[in-house]
């Protein structure tokens, strides 16, 4: 699968998503939104792991202004009914959705567009990327997970400092503040994201999903109760992998040296 705005690769068990809106900077509207989200559907489907990156020069520059001043104009059509948030939901499938997903970063990665990245479950960065939360200067509020996933990650003080100021981070400001794990040379990110994802695409799927669904839940739960979560976690019926796996791991520990 292939759109106008969003490409489609599977590399074996992977999923590769790359936004495709180069010439706008990846700026996200509702159609890429759309197109995105059914990209992860399908990921969730074909894959065991995802890759999400930008086109061109950038990861993605956010929110596509120009559609925000159009809805915002006087004589703009009101809307009669709320309707479920796009930029919510789409970021959900990714951050909660059946595979982990790494974000490969480059270039400009701001305001929605680091939202986008924080969706992911790990950040690859090369070292032209920069970050940015400047909706205080735009006159509006994040409005893509970012108050929730960016504030969890980085801290209400850092997170603060970015909106009020409209401060932007290096590559290394944002590893030193846990907003990427990975840093690497220019041009490298998709590489290095690429690699990752086909190394967590070799962990169980039941795995993955505990590691990606169970595991943040934890935040919002007291002591008590996440202890309890994790005994049903724990308790939980696993596949029959997962007996081959330790009785493989097990096989290689005492097995004599000199026996190969």
């Amino acid at each position: 699968m292939s759109s106008e705005l969003v490409t489609y690769e599977l590399e074996g068990n992977v999923a590769i998503i790359g936004l495709n809106r180069a010439n706008k900077r990846n700026a996200l509207n509702d159609d890429v939104l759309r197109a995105l989200g059914e990209a992860v559907v399908r990921a969730g489907d074909d894959a065991d792991a995802g890759v999400i990156f930008g086109h061109g020069p950038n990861f993605s520059a956010g929110l596509d202004l120009a559609q925000l001043a159009e809805r915002l104009r006087p004589d703009a059509p009101k809307v009669r009914k709320r309707k479920r948030y796009i930029w919510h939901t789409t970021f959900d499938l990714i951050a909660r959705g059946t595979i982990p997903f790494v974000a490969a970063l480059h270039g400009a990665t701001i305001g929605g567009g680091l939202e986008l990245a924080a969706a992911a479950h790990i950040r690859v960065a090369d070292d032209t990327t920069i970050f940015g939360l400047p909706e205080g200067q735009r006159g509006i509020f994040v409005g893509g997970g970012g108050s929730v996933r960016i504030q969890r990650i980085i801290g209400y003080s850092t997170m603060a400092d970015l909106m009020l100021t409209g401060r932007m981070l290096t590559a290394e400001e944002a590893r030193e503040v846990r907003l990427v794990q990975y840093v690497v040379d220019a041009g490298g990110a998709l590489e290095k994201a690429k690699r990752l994802a086909s190394q967590i695409a070799q962990n169980t799927p039941q795995t993955n999903w505990q590691i990606t669904n169970v595991l943040p839940r934890m935040n919002d739960l007291s002591h008590d109760d996440g202890l309890f979560m994790e005994y049903l976690n724990t308790a939980m019926v696993r596949p029959p992998e997962t007996a081959e796996r330790l009785r493989k791991f097990l096989e290689r520990r005492t097995k004599p040296a000199g026996l190969g």
